[in-house]
């Protein structure tokens, strides 16, 4: 190959490639034997049929390529993340990075869930009456997939922790990352958070609110000393 560029050859060229691809690792044939892989990770397949241009520049083979983005051919690294938000609030957070991210990227939205931790709280037997459940709603594969979680407020982390066991249950993602708008301080397990809107210095005697327009009509954090 080396010795055909150096003669000033253009070399036009197509590999057998999968037909879909679901996340990193899982995908389908085509007819043919066979389908080129990630040139930098043999484990992972190369995210669809126009993958191979991606994988042909990787590999040196060009300098240049052109694929078409029918399904997630091109957008195969970003396809294979998540925005996951918490509910409530984290909801509408993980709604709002979504929008800003098909902004920036163009194309398709990443995909989107939303985790109820009600059930997975670690109070639920020590008094905690009558747990109202909202919902889990998980409308794509877990497995392999980068998931970004979405919170509004990181206080002692169990909220965090749970809603990571609702998001297990449903596969193995390769990576899950947290964002949240206020980190507060006062942790209670080893967590802490990869994205962080604002650190905010709390005593436990105090409360923050984070009010939103989806939900309260305007945008704002307040602390509030706690009675008693």
């Amino acid at each position: 190959m080396r010795r055909i560029r150096e003669a000033g050859a253009i070399v036009l060229a197509k590999s057998n490639m999968a037909e879909f691809a679901f996340s990193p690792y899982e995908t389908v044939n085509s007819i043919l034997p066979g389908y080129t892989k990630n040139p930098y990770a043999l484990d992972r397949v190369t995210a669809g049929s126009s993958g191979g241009t991606a994988a042909a520049v990787a590999a040196n083979f060009g300098e240049v390529g052109l694929g078409t983005d029918t399904g997630n051919s091109i957008r195969g690294p970003s396809s294979h993340q998540a925005l996951v938000g918490i509910r409530s609030r984290g909801v509408f957070l993980a709604e709002r990075l979504r929008k800003n991210v098909q902004e920036i990227e163009g194309g398709a939205a990443p995909p989107f869930g939303v985790v109820d931790i009600t059930l997975y709280r670690d109070d639920l037997d020590r008094g905690v009456q009558n747990p109202v459940v909202k919902g889990t709603d998980i409308p794509f594969a877990v497995d392999g997939r980068r998931i970004l979680l979405v919170d509004d407020v990181l206080y002692t982390g169990r909220t965090v922790r749970a809603a990571m066991d609702a998001l297990v249950d449903f596969g193995r993602p390769q990576s899950i990352q947290l964002a949240v708008l206020v980190d507060r301080g006062h942790r209670e397990l080893p967590i802490r958070a990869d994205y962080v809107g604002k650190n905010l210095p709390t005593s436990r005697r105090e409360q923050v609110q984070v009010r939103l327009a989806e939900a309260d009509g305007v945008d704002e954090v307040l602390i509030e000393v706690l009675k008693g």
